[in-house]
């Protein structure tokens, strides 16, 4: 079931807001999200929050400046995700220009698994001879790397966002928001936002050291394009401090200045980073970057983003498409078999989906969790064979129920089920073994049934209701456009009463609608969808300026529609 609701907003901030000069439209859409002070509104960096507040992240800028002096052999080990892969070329890029001798290796995920484990740090080790590691995007969980790591005399930096378990890693240092004691305000920062501001404390130690001044220093600023990329695809909540990185990694890249690879991503995307926008970053460039470490292996994606050849970055872009292209193939399959599985599904009966295929692909299951939550409404992990009898998962949760701690509750109750389990609220992993199935998405299920309600497996579409009639303009779009949306701060959907004046099916798979209200008519698509919808319909919708034949119209788009 899905019912259209409307976000409710305190008038008095939105008044505040407005008489300080904000639109009126934009100042009721802030105030329904909890913004209150234009200060928040600030995009410029001199409003994000110093890096002094992130816990022994002093120390680690001590130990970076020591181990540079020292000419010691670094070596980040990334995750295989778009946040690592960003992480792993700022920490690259930043470590380089302060004169750091540095190299990466990003293991297979299918062969060493996820984190720092032992086996990564021995092929490390081998492979690199570091006498420094340091982790971007994982290592928080990675008790028996880091152990490993100590073994052979090698010390670690913790770079990470992952929520820790009860024990730490015995890390020489680590820097992690989501760390007990830490009092950073924003818990949301994505791996490569934590990596950026281990660059701007080491860069203040070097210049305390006198190694640079203010005018010889390395320019930071221009890794943020890189910081919003993986901040977006990261689907992080974007924060104050969050929605500072991606507006000024955005105006970067509309101004032209970004790195090769990620104008070859735009390029290859069929998208115009003149008008870049988190939409491009969350569903154009990071589903591309994060195909080559779900189905190969992230390094070529790494590479992408660290060559400062235009050549080489769009041969690159073009090979991460092309596994794109595959992954989709790959997911198309995976979803139709995921919907025979399902075929007797009752939602009524259930508050969960696992489903389990020994045919499919575990880089692709975490896609295919999402689309069935997207369907279902329910929290969803899918599973796909491992080695050795184990069986891999990915979950993807709705808004109320934590996955991460649902897993934590499946473990304590039931320790022999679960092997091993990670992640956050809304996405989560874990290893089983394949006879443990059936028992865990029963004990699985019957956390659901404990946490959810009928009313929160109803999907809401929240909504900022109506829009009035003097905004549907394409100046007012732009005016949207300006603004940083995203998780958290979710994008404006309005919702009104029209007059269905006419509706036809597209390519057999869309609706258009020609909509009317208060005299104006104005041309809809609701995409995916097909049934009609009579005479008048409640419509909650976005507004998009269609370009076509150099004429640019209004047009909205659909997200649910109810006849009336």
């Amino acid at each position: 079931m899905t019912r259209i609701a409307t976000r409710s907003f305190p008038f008095r901030e939105s008044e505040m807001l407005r008489q300080n000069g904000i639109h009126p439209v934009l100042a009721r859409l802030y105030a329904a999200r909890g913004l209150t002070d234009v200060k928040d509104l600030s995009s410029e960096l001199a409003a994000m929050i110093p890096p002094s507040g992130l816990l022994h992240i002093d120390a680690a800028a001590v130990f970076l400046a020591d181990s540079i002096a020292a000419h010691k052999r670094m070596v980040i080990v990334a995750d295989y995700d778009c946040d690592g892969a960003t992480a792993c070329a700022v920490a690259l890029r930043g470590l380089r220009a302060m004169g750091a001798n540095i190299d990466f290796i990003v293991p297979n995920r299918f062969e060493y698994g996820y984190g720092l484990t032992p086996e990564i740090v021995e092929l490390t080790a081998r492979e690199k001879q570091p006498d420094i590691i340091i982790t971007v995007d994982n290592g928080i969980a990675s008790i028996d790397g880091v152990a490993e790591a100590n073994r052979r005399g090698i010390e670690v930096v913790v770079t990470d966002h992952h929520l820790p378990a009860d024990t730490l890693p015995a890390a020489r240092v680590i820097v992690n928001p989501n760390q007990p004691e830490c009092g950073f305000p924003s818990k949301h920062i994505a791996g490569v936002g934590v990596m950026f501001y281990v660059l701007l404390a080491l860069r203040a130690e070097l210049r305390k050291r006198g190694v640079f001044d203010a005018q010889t220093q390395p320019k930071l600023d221009n890794l943020l394009d890189l910081v919003a990329l993986g901040t977006v695809a990261d689907v992080v909540r974007l924060d104050a401090n969050n929605r500072i990185l991606v507006a000024q990694g955005l105006k970067r890249m509309r101004a032209g200045r970004m790195h090769a690879g990620v104008a070859a991503l735009f390029r290859v995307a069929g998208r115009e980073a003149r008008n870049a926008n988190p939409f491009d970053l969350g569903f154009a460039l990071g589903p591309r970057l994060n195909a080559a470490g779900r189905l190969e292996d992230m390094s070529l994606g790494i590479e992408c983003l660290i060559t400062d050849d235009e050549g080489r970055a769009w041969e690159l872009a073009q090979q991460l498409n092309d596994i794109n292209l595959k992954r989709r193939e790959i997911e198309a399959d995976m979803q139709d078999a995921a919907l025979l599985h399902l075929d007797a599904f009752e939602p009524a009966e259930r508050s969960t989906i696992c489903v389990f295929d020994d045919t499919w692909h575990q880089g692709v299951i975490g896609i295919v969790a999402s689309r069935l939550k997207e369907k279902f409404y329910r929290p969803t992990i899918t599973f796909a064979p491992g080695a050795d009898g184990w069986i891999k998962g990915s979950g993807r949760s709705i808004p109320g129920f934590h996955l991460r701690d649902a897993l934590d509750l499946v473990y304590k109750k039931a320790p022999s089920l679960i092997d091993k389990f990670g992640g956050h609220a809304m996405a989560a992993g874990l290893t089983l073994r394949a006879d443990a199935f059936d028992a865990f998405a029963e004990a699985f299920e019957e956390v659901g049934r404990a946490w959810l309600s009928k009313q929160q497996l109803e999907r809401v579409i929240e909504t900022d209701g109506p829009l009035e009639d003097a905004y549907y303009t394409t100046g007012f779009i732009e005016l949207m456009a300006g603004q940083v949306w995203g998780q958290g701060f979710a994008p404006p959907v309005f919702c009104d009463e029209f007059r269905v004046v006419s509706q036809r099916i597209l390519k057999e798979r869309h609706l258009k609608l020609l909509l009317e209200k208060n005299g104006s008519r104005y041309d809809a698509i609701w995409f995916g969808h097909v049934d009609s919808l009579g005479d008048r319909a409640k419509v909650a919708f976005r507004l998009d300026a269609n370009e076509y034949n150099g004429v640019t119209k209004v047009q909205l788009l659909v997200e649910h529609a109810e006849p009336l």
